[in-house]
C-alpha cells in the first residue's frame, strides 16, 4: 500500500540527482509532486526547463502525478508561487523537501563577494523562502481547523557544513546554518503538527562527481547512487515518522547516521570576572587531553585539471 496517498509534496532542485530520487519515490508512494528546478549548472549559471519536465514526464509515465515548477526558490515571490502552485493544482500542501543548491568553491582569501552571496542565497535563503511560505499556509490551516496539519519538512545540509571542509567557507556556512534551521523550525512549528529534519547526503551528483571517483563494477551495489538517499527522506514524510523532528542525519548507501550538534564538553568557573593571569593558569582544564585546534582531515584527491574542487 502506498504510504503517502493523497499527500501533496514540493521538492526543490528535483530535476536531477538526489532531488529527483526524492520526487520519484514520493510519487511511487502516492504523493502528488511539484518538481521544482531552474535547470542551472552546478555553479548556478544558466537555466533550462527541460530537466524538470523530463522528471515530471517520467513520474507520469510510471503512473504517478506531478507538475513542473521553474521558480527561483531564493526569490521572495518565486517561493510564494511555488507553494501556491502545489495548493492550487493539488488542493493542499503536506510535504516540503528543500534540496536545491550550487557550489562556488574557493579559499577564503580568493573568494569574491559574488561567490559568497550566490551560495548563501541559493542554499540558506533558498531553504528559508519556501519554508516561510509553507509555514504561513500551515499556520493558517491550523487556525481554521484547530487540528494538527501533519506537515513534513526535510532540509538538505551537508557533511561539509557539519564537520567543516576548507575551501568551502560559503557552502559550509550555509549548510551549517541549514542544520541549525531544522532544529529551530522543529521547535517553532511543533504546535501546528509539522516535523522538520535535515539530512546530509553522501551521493554522487554533479556537485560531487570529482570527489567520489569512478563508479563501481556493473552489478555491484553503488553506495554513491543518489537514489539511496530517498528512502530515509521519504520515510521521514510518513505517519510512522510523526515523532521524529529537530534531528540531523547523514544518509548514503545503506547507512543512516544520527548526528548531534553543539554540546558543552567542559567548563572552568569562578564567582567573579576572570583576570588574564588566572586564565593563564586555568585554561588547560578546558581541554584536558583534547586538541586545542581543529583536527585536519586528509586532503581529497586532486580533481582533473581544469575543474573546480567539489565536496558533498
Amino acid at each position: 500500500m502506498a504510504r503517502l496517498s493523497g499527500k501533496v509534496a514540493v521538492v526543490t532542485g528535483a530535476a536531477r540527482g538526489i532531488g529527483r530520487g526524492h520526487a520519484m519515490l514520493l510519487a511511487e508512494q502516492g504523493a502528488s509532486v511539484v518538481v521544482n528546478d531552474l535547470g542551472g549548472e552546478w555553479d548556478g549559471s544558466g537555466a533550462d526547463q527541460r530537466p524538470a519536465q523530463l522528471a515530471v514526464d517520467e513520474i507520469v509515465s510510471a503512473g504517478g502525478t506531478a507538475v513542473a515548477n521553474y521558480d527561483d526558490v531564493s526569490d521572495w515571490e518565486g517561493g510564494q508561487r511555488l507553494i501556491n502552485q502545489a495548493i492550487e493544482t493539488f488542493g493542499g500542501l503536506d510535504i516540503v523537501i528543500c534540496n536545491a543548491g550550487i557550489l562556488r568553491d574557493r579559499m577564503t582569501f580568493n573568494m569574491t563577494e559574488e561567490e559568497w552571496d550566490a551560495v548563501i542565497r541559493v542554499h540558506l535563503k533558498g531553504h528559508f523562502v519556501p519554508i516561510r511560505r509553507a509555514a504561513t499556509y500551515w499556520r493558517e490551516r491550523n487556525k481554521e481547523t484547530g487540528e494538527p496539519v501533519n506537515g513534513r519538512v526535510v532540509l538538505t545540509s551537508s557533511e561539509s557544513g557539519l564537520f567543516a571542509n576548507p575551501g568551502q567557507l560559503n557552502y559550509d556556512a550555509a549548510k551549517s546554518g541549514i542544520a541549525t534551521m531544522a532544529i529551530v523550525l522543529a521547535k517553532e512549528l511543533a504546535r501546528y503538527g509539522v516535523t522538520v529534519n535535515a539530512i546530509a547526503p553522501r551521493a554522487r551528483t554533479r556537485l560531487t562527481e570529482n570527489t567520489f571517483g569512478s563508479r563501481p563494477v556493473e552489478g555491484d551495489f553503488d553506495a554513491r547512487d543518489p537514489d539511496n538517499v530517498a528512502p530515509w527522506v521519504v520515510w521521514l514524510c510518513t505517519e510512522e515518522a510523526a515523532h521524529v523532528t529537530g534531528q540531523n542525519f547523514v544518509v548514503g548507501g545503506g547507512t543512516v547516521q544520527l548526528v548531534s550538534g553543539w554540546r558543552v564538553d567542559s567548563a572552568i568557573e569562578k564567582d567573579q570576572r576572570w583576570t588574564l593571569d588566572e586564565l593563564d593558569d586555568r585554561w588547560r582544564e578546558l581541554f584536558g587531553d583534547r586538541p586545542t585546534a581543529p583536527v585536519q582531515r586528509p586532503a581529497p584527491p586532486r580533481p582533473p585539471a581544469g575543474t573546480e574542487p567539489r565536496s558533498p
